[in-house]
């Protein structure tokens, strides 16, 4: 149960990452003006950039579709992909507090940047990997008669 859980809301980041590079991809000036992100207080928007970001968004979050599939094997992949997402929240958080971002994005990067790092994070723990994704999550499953 808890590992369809789990896979279920992997497959969830991986869809908004998805969409999101999409987005990022297809309409970047769009993108940067439209987001409910307030992406202006960054500065001027610069679509090469954004599209490069889309194109990370697109891989990271194909990633969590494919790993949901087969937790056991994949964790290596998850593993990397809270890698990025920390990164890039904290990243979120030296800006605000040197002052390069208001301290509205405290509020405003909660829910698409700060609380999908810190769900990945938590799970790369070992111990709440186990707890959360089983036992049978650590190892690759084994050939037939093994």
């Amino acid at each position: 149960m808890r590992q369809n859980i789990l896979k279920i809301a992997i497959k969830l980041i991986g869809i908004v990452m998805i969409a999101n590079g999409l987005w990022m991809v297809a309409r970047a000036i769009q993108w940067f003006f439209n987001i409910p992100a307030d992406m202006p207080a960054t500065g001027e928007p610069n679509g090469h950039l954004i599209r490069d970001v889309g194109f990370a968004y697109l891989v990271f979050g194909i990633a969590l579709m494919w790993s949901a599939q087969r937790l056991q094997s994949r964790r290596p992949v998850l593993l990397m992909v809270s890698l990025f997402l920390t990164l890039h929240a904290l990243g979120h958080v030296v800006e605000i507090l040197i002052g390069l971002l208001p301290h509205s994005h405290w509020w405003i990067d909660l829910p698409l940047v700060f609380l999908p790092a810190l769900f990945f994070l938590v799970l790369a723990i070992p111990k709440v990997w186990l707890a959360v994704a089983g036992p049978d999550a650590e190892s690759p499953p084994r050939p037939n008669g093994a």
